[in-house]
């Protein structure tokens, strides 16, 4: 069986007209898909293009998707930039040689490109050129301004100084006039969440912009990735962002295992989307009550907190953990499912719904509750489709992406994933797109659970013998996961790099809070909850 179903008619129509497009203005590509870069569509274009196929690649409404760079020995880097469109994945490669290592920036076309680029810019040194804002990002002050740690040179264990400077003087947005005043809040936050900085500009209690500062939980996870197995890799994807960690090491082992040309058994493709669904329902539920509990309504949090806490109850009993790590494995699962246990699994999943079903009404019928989450934290579908939101961010304000849908790879090829979807991009958009995402979940997990046949759930993966690369691609709760892995000729991992969905999200909070008041921050930020972790890497 093939893991991903065939590209539509619309995706090779729109590269077809895009190619089309690029030789009439002399753009010189060279399709390099024969070096199966699975499951991607690969062009090969000259650096000083990179910015025009961009261009191009916008005026025909595709979605920018990520970036990466691997450093290839003796100075030469090689970088890559995705493209979605009609489900289809389309990645330009160009090479890069010293003296010139510097590339015309693609921020300007796709505004989802400016982080990352920063991102590259920090640890690679590659200069990308007419870049909107080319402030430090992930660089905070823990390495010199000539070292650059993702380049083979640099060692995975650095030259750590004593003590780090604080990275007092980033250069914030300020605004001149005394009517408006800053309010900085973090890096360090109140409770067990994540550090990350937002400097708001307000007069009175009206915010009028909010800047992100993250890039404090960086972890070096493509340095250490470097010359890892891939049992060790999938280890370490599922530690990206641990409330991710299924959709991240199935990311990174669906790319390694389409770099190896090696398909798992179809219980394990089955098992894993059911281990996908539990994390997006565990999820969602947590979320929903935090909402709640943001605007003083603690009777939902309570609620939602109970029954997200039994099913990782369930999680544990059924599978041996609760947040379902280490369970995708290179080649398939580490866990089986007993028959016992999948027909008590179906038993659960009709108590929880019943459950919602009564919640849910008691949530609508609030009106106190409602008052704070309608028309708080807008965000428009321009906004989200320009930013390339993904999962319930986009699909709240009516930016429909949802790989099960668009592409289906296995085993969503074989269920009917119910489409969610709302246009109101308000936060009772984004907490009623997690309802009702919840009760698609519980029936994709039924549609598995029937099919379900015995069956074995691990395959063995043997050393490529040559060096080879592959892309995963996975929905996660929060949106479109995606992986790169090149492996070397004996099978180590020579790159890895994992890009989690809020990299495109937590700009969205950024636009979303303009005309809203100050109390109102941690509501809109608990409606996005974007991962600090999964961005900084």
């Amino acid at each position: 069986m093939d893991v991903w179903a065939p590209l539509s008619d619309a995706h090779r129509a729109w590269m077809i007209e895009l190619n089309r497009e690029l030789q009439a203005q002399g753009v010189a590509i060279r399709d390099g898909t024969g070096s199966a870069l699975l499951p991607a569509h690969l062009w090969e274009v000259g650096s000083h293009d990179w910015e025009r196929v961009a261009r191009a690649a916008h005026r025909r409404q595709a979605r920018w998707a990520g970036l990466w760079l691997d450093d290839l020995g003796n100075g030469q880097l090689r970088a890559h930039a995705a493209l979605m469109k009609h489900g289809g994945l389309l990645v330009l490669r160009t090479h890069l040689e010293p003296p010139d290592l510097s590339l015309p920036s693609q921020a300007h076309a796709f505004p989802a490109a400016d982080r990352i680029e920063r991102h590259a810019a920090d640890l690679y040194g590659v200069t990308f050129k007419g870049h909107p804002d080319p402030r430090r990002w992930t660089r905070h002050q823990a390495w010199p301004p000539d070292t650059f740690p993702l380049r083979k040179a640099f060692s995975a264990a650095g030259d750590p100084a004593p003590a780090t400077p604080p990275d007092a003087d980033y250069p914030f947005l300020a605004s001149p006039s005394p009517e408006v005043y800053e309010i900085p809040v973090g890096p360090v936050h109140a409770g067990i969440i994540e550090p990350g900085h937002f400097r708001f500009l307000a007069v009175g209690e009206t915010m009028l912009n909010l800047e992100e500062r993250l890039g404090y939980v960086h972890k070096g996870i493509e340095k250490i990735a470097e010359g890892r197995d891939p049992e060790s890799v999938a280890r370490l994807a599922g530690r990206v962002s641990g409330d991710s960690t299924v959709a991240h090491a199935w990311a990174a082992c669906m790319a390694m295992e389409q770099a190896l040309g090696k398909v798992i058994p179809l219980r394990a493709f089955r098992l894993r989307g059911i281990l996908t669904e539990r994390e997006r329902i565990a999820n969602h539920l947590g979320d929903i009550g935090a909402i709640c509990n943001d605007v003083g309504f603690p009777f939902a949090n309570y609620q939602f907190s109970r029954l997200r806490e039994q099913w990782l109850r369930d999680n544990a009993a059924w599978f041996g953990h609760r947040l379902l790590m280490d369970l995708v494995v290179p080649g398939g699962v580490a866990h089986d499912l007993a028959e016992t246990d999948a027909g008590a699994m179906r038993d659960h999943i009709a108590a929880l719904r019943r459950e919602l079903d009564e919640l849910r009404p008691i949530l609508d019928a609030n009106h106190s509750l409602q008052d704070r989450l309608v028309g708080a934290g807008h965000l428009s579908f321009e906004a989200a489709r320009d930013l390339g939101c993904l999962g319930y961010v986009g699909r709240a304000s009516g930016f429909d992406t949802d790989l099960r849908r668009e592409r289906p790879y296995a085993p969503y090829d074989e269920v009917t994933v119910p489409a969610v979807l709302r246009t109101e991009g308000d936060v009772a958009a984004r907490l009623n797109v997690r309802y009702d995402e919840i009760n698609a979940s519980l029936a994709v997990i039924e549609q598995l659970l029937d099919r379900l046949h015995p069956g074995p759930v691990l395959a063995d993966l043997a050393p490529p013998g040559r060096a080879t690369e592959g892309i995963g691609l996975i929905e996660g709760w929060r949106g479109e996961v995606m992986s790169y892995v090149r492996l070397d000729a004996t099978g180590r991992v020579a790159r890895f790099y994992p890009r989690d969905p809020s990299v495109f999200n937590w700009p969205a909070l950024e636009q979303l809070i303009h005309g809203n008041i100050v109390p109102d921050f941690p509501l809109c930020n608990k409606s996005v909850n974007g991962s600090y972790s999964g961005h900084d890497l």
